[in-house]
């Protein structure tokens, strides 16, 4: 064997340790200080502290409404933390719906370190607080999912029963989304990180709404496409434009009238937009359709 090699593979070996012992820093990006509050955008709301099976304590906020249609449960994104999501709890609230928001394990005021299995505990600890604590029956909640928190969102949908599922700018698996990001990172590093959202979608037994962004420089408009056939029945695609983290504000008109008609598809009572909306959706909207 020639002498020369062997730094060189010695050299690939140890940079693959290092990388091995950073996955979960490539994977999460939390943010511990907290930017703001519902109640800097007018919005009322409780601050709520509750704890996993694993007894981990996780920090929160419950929004209310006034005229509540449902209740969504929000499961964010892989940076920042719950004070970087007010955007969207306006949009929830314009749309009447109350949304609980927490943070990860390691996320803002959130006790730990992220992990997989961590993350699929505090999204059911969110879940046990609507239904137990809020006495929020399951047909009336809404499990949202953005980024990562469309993986998890999908997850948690497999064993419980939300009247409806919405993954927004998710991916297939996180294998699959390193493979396309990043070619050159070696894929058997994140062996022990499944998020295999397709999989969870085929086992959700709910409507579902999978939202995505041709324009989304992060995850490829493909996988949006990929998701929605990994769903069953009942299921609608809405494409909106855009970047990653910014798609949903980009198409806002679209974006928070669709979400009103597909909700009020699924959920009794009046949508916020007018009847007549329904007509204007299938003439002027037809970036968001049902299957056949």
């Amino acid at each position: 064997m020639d002498r020369k090699i062997l730094p060189a593979r010695a050299l690939i070996s140890v940079s693959l340790c290092i990388l091995s012992g950073c996955v979960s820093r490539f994977i999460y990006h939390p943010d511990r200080d907290m930017r703001g509050a519902p109640s800097n955008q007018g919005l009322r709301y409780e601050p709520v502290d509750l704890e996993t099976k694993d007894g981990m304590t996780l920090s929160g906020w419950w929004i209310p409404v006034c005229k509540q249609r449902g209740v969504v449960l929000f499961c964010h994104g892989n940076a920042g933390n719950i004070s970087h999501r007010l955007d969207s709890l306006l949009i929830f609230n314009r749309l009447g719906l109350s949304t609980f928001i927490f943070d990860y394990r390691g996320y803002g005021k959130s006790d730990g370190r992220p992990s997989e299995s961590g993350t699929y505990l505090d999204a059911e600890a969110g879940w046990h607080y609507l239904v137990q604590t809020r006495k929020i029956p399951p047909e009336h909640i809404i499990i949202f999912g953005r980024s990562l928190g469309g993986s998890i969102a999908a997850w948690l949908a497999q064993d419980h029963h939300p009247r409806m599922l919405i993954v927004e700018s998710s991916f297939t698996s996180l294998r699959d989304m390193v493979k396309d990001r990043f070619p050159w990172f070696p894929a058997r590093l994140v062996r022990n990180y499944q998020y295999h959202t397709s999989q969870h979608l085929q086992k959700a037994q709910c409507p579902v709404l999978i939202i995505h962004s041709r324009d989304d420089e992060l995850i490829p408009f493909r996988q949006g496409q990929e998701l929605y056939e990994a769903a069953k029945e009942p299921k609608e695609f809405l494409e909106i434009s855009g970047s990653h983290n910014r798609g949903f504000m980009d198409s806002l008109t679209q974006y928070e009238l669709a979400l009103d008609i597909f909700i009020s598809r699924y959920l009794r009572g009046r949508g916020v937009y007018p009847k007549t909306c329904s007509l204007i959706f299938q003439v002027e909207l037809p970036f968001l359709y049902a299957s056949s």
